[in-house]
C-alpha cells in the first residue's frame, strides 16, 4: 500500500466520523426508549451500533489519533444517553428476558464503562431456565454468549457447537454466498474475534476458507454497490490472522471513497441518483465505513511495524471513561 492509499483510507474514516459527530443527536434515546411498545430498531439499535463501532475504533487506534478522539467522544455521548448505565437496569425490570439490553450494555462494559447494579440483576435472570432456553439463530446465540462474558455472566455453553451451525461455521459452497449469508458471516467473525481485536481467535479452517473466498465476495458486493456489506467484509479482511492481500484493500477503498457523500455519509446501497439518503438509510453503512477504515489502518500499521522489526501491540489503547 502506498502513502496515497493509506491517506485515502484515513480520509474516508475521518469523514465518516465527522458525519456521525454532526448527526449524533439523531442517535439520542427519545422518550419511547422505555415504552412498552417502543421501537427498539429506531432507538436502542442505532445507539448500540454507534457504541460498538466507536468502542472498536478506540480499541484499535492510539490515544491522540484523530479517529480515536472522535470515536471516544461519541462513545461517551452514547454512555450518557443510557444514564451511565442506569437505563439498562430499568430495561431489565421491563423486559427481563430480552437479550438486547445485555448485548448493548456489553459493548460499554468492553470499554470499561460498567453499571454493577445492572450486572447483578442480569446475572440473576441469566441463571433461569427461561433465559437459557430462549430460542435464537446460531449467529445471534454467539453474540449473546459474547455479551454474557463481557457483561460478567458466566455459564457453560458449547460455543463451538453453536459456531458449527452458522453459515460460516459450516463452510458452505462459496457460490451460495448472498446478502443474508454475508451479514451472517461478518457477524460471526465479529463475535469470534471480539470485533477485530483478537484475530487469532478465529479457527484455522475458517481463516483459510475466508482468506480464499472473501476477495471474490467483496468484489461482488462492490460491483453491486452494496457499500454497507462491503465495509463489513473489509473489517473481516483486516481481522484475519494472516494479513489480507494488499491488492484487496488497494482495489476496494477507491470505490468506497467514490461512493461516500461529500458530507461523509455512506449510503447502504448504490441508488444512482446522487442524493444523500436519510439517516436510517446511511447511519449503519457510515458506521461501518469508520470501523473498516480504523481496522484496516490498524492492520497496516501492525504489518509495517512488524516489517521493520519493531514491537507492535495489536490491541489499541482503550477508551477514557
Amino acid at each position: 500500500m502506498t502513502a496515497t492509499d493509506v491517506a485515502r483510507i484515513q480520509e474516508v474514516g475521518a469523514a465518516a466520523l465527522a458525519w456521525l459527530s454532526a448527526h449524533r443527536d439523531e442517535f439520542a434515546l427519545g422518550e419511547g426508549a422505555l415504552a412498552a411498545d417502543g421501537q427498539v430498531d429506531a432507538t436502542w439499535k442505532p445507539l448500540g451500533e454507534l457504541a460498538q463501532t466507536c468502542a472498536s475504533v478506540c480499541a484499535g487506534t492510539p490515544v491522540g489519533d484523530p479517529l480515536h478522539e472522535a470515536a471516544a467522544g461519541l462513545l461517551r455521548f452514547a454512555w450518557r444517553q443510557t444514564g451511565q448505565g442506569e437505563l439498562f437496569l430499568h430495561l431489565q425490570r421491563l423486559e427481563p428476558f430480552a437479550t438486547y439490553p445485555l448485548e448493548i450494555y456489553s459493548v460499554f462494559a468492553s470499554a470499561g464503562l460498567r453499571h454493577p447494579g445492572y450486572e447483578t440483576a442480569a446475572a440473576v435472570t441469566a441463571r433461569t431456565r427461561g433465559w437459557r432456553l430462549t430460542e435464537q439463530d446460531p449467529t445471534r446465540r454467539l453474540g449473546v454468549l459474547k455479551a454474557e462474558r463481557r457483561g460478567g455472566v458466566h455459564r457453560a455453553d458449547d460455543a463451538e457447537l453453536v459456531l458449527r451451525h452458522t453459515w460460516l461455521g459450516g463452510r458452505p459452497e462459496p457460490w451460495t454466498f448472498e446478502r443474508s449469508a454475508g451479514y451472517a458471516l461478518t457477524h460471526v467473525v465479529f463475535h469470534l474475534t471480539d470485533w477485530g481485536r483478537a484475530p487469532d481467535a478465529l479457527p484455522a479452517d475458517l481463516s483459510e476458507y475466508l482468506a480464499h473466498w472473501l476477495p471474490a465476495w467483496l468484489d461482488t458486493c462492490l460491483d453491486a454497490g452494496m457499500w454497507d456489506l462491503s465495509c463489513e467484509l473489509l473489517v473481516v479482511a483486516a481481522s484475519l490472522p494472516d494479513p489480507p492481500d494488499p491488492g484487496v484493500l488497494r482495489d476496494a477503498w477507491p470505490r468506497i471513497a467514490g461512493a461516500q457523500c461529500a458530507s461523509g455519509a455512506l449510503p447502504q446501497q448504490e441508488y444512482g441518483d446522487g442524493r444523500e439518503p436519510d439517516f436510517l438509510h446511511c447511519y449503519h453503512s457510515t458506521l461501518m465505513a469508520a470501523f473498516a477504515a480504523a481496522q484496516c489502518l490498524t492492520r497496516l500499521t501492525a504489518e509495517a511495524t512488524a516489517g521493520t522489526g519493531g514491537h507492535h501491540r495489536y490491541r489499541g489503547q482503550g477508551v477514557p471513561g
